[in-house]
């Protein structure tokens, strides 16, 4: 059974502050990269396609997460919390609005082969 947790982490930046949201969000990818359970954590900007014209916040974290564990350990640290008290919820913050979601790749109830 697969344990991974999926995280998207979108962000929308105030008027004329992206780049500033968007260093501030790279700058985390460092350390998150070393704890352990962490997959994948690339922050990503959105592009421009006629063949991906959906509605989306223009910065989004893709994240991967050996399981929920992993994944509410991050959000405890204090470098992510700072990032959020600085960026996302003070008035003088670069983020105008900001979506964290988590999923699972394991269909409702699937029969995993028990091992052992």
């Amino acid at each position: 059974m697969s344990k991974k947790v999926y995280c998207i982490a979108q962000f929308k930046p105030k008027t004329g502050r992206e780049q500033e949201l968007f260093a501030a969000l790279q700058a985390l990818e460092p350390n998150t990269l070393r704890e352990d359970g962490c997959l994948q954590y690339i922050v990503t900007r959105q592009l421009q396609s006629p063949f991906a014209a959906g509605t989306s916040m223009p910065i989004a974290f893709n994240e991967i997460w050996s399981d929920i564990s992993a994944f509410e350990a991050h959000c405890q640290r204090k470098e992510i919390q700072a990032f959020f008290a600085i960026h996302c919820e003070a008035e003088s913050g670069s983020a105008e609005d900001w979506n964290v979601c988590i999923y699972t790749d394991e269909p409702d109830n699937f029969d995993a082969p028990q091992l052992g």
